[in-house]
């Protein structure tokens, strides 16, 4: 198992990762009422999930298991680790994690 930090800023962002050994393209986007939600795509840009909401103290990779995607994803924030990212704090304050299988 290994823990992996995604880097990230907070403004609207697309990129390239890899994630247990695949190429992905990861779309972080504000939505007012909804917070930071984000889209996995194949690295050809084919979505495979989209509209996840970046929320603290759950898997958001779980009801996706059957996908394969090989770990777990999940948000966690400092000080208060169960705090959801605010617009102006994701990858300050509020991290992105994925911890492969």
């Amino acid at each position: 198992m290994a823990l992996v930090e995604i880097p990230l800023t907070p403004v609207s962002q697309q990129f390239a990762i890899q994630l247990a050994g695949v190429q992905y393209q990861l779309t972080l986007m504000w939505r007012d009422m909804a917070g930071w939600v984000l889209d996995i795509a194949s690295n050809d840009k084919t979505p495979i999930i989209q509209g996840i909401p970046l929320v603290a103290g759950a898997d958001l990779l779980a009801q996706y298991r059957y996908l394969g995607i090989g770990g777990q994803l999940f948000v966690m924030s400092d000080p208060a680790v169960l705090a959801p990212p605010t617009q102006t704090n994701l990858g300050i304050e509020s991290h992105l994690y994925f911890l492969t299988n």
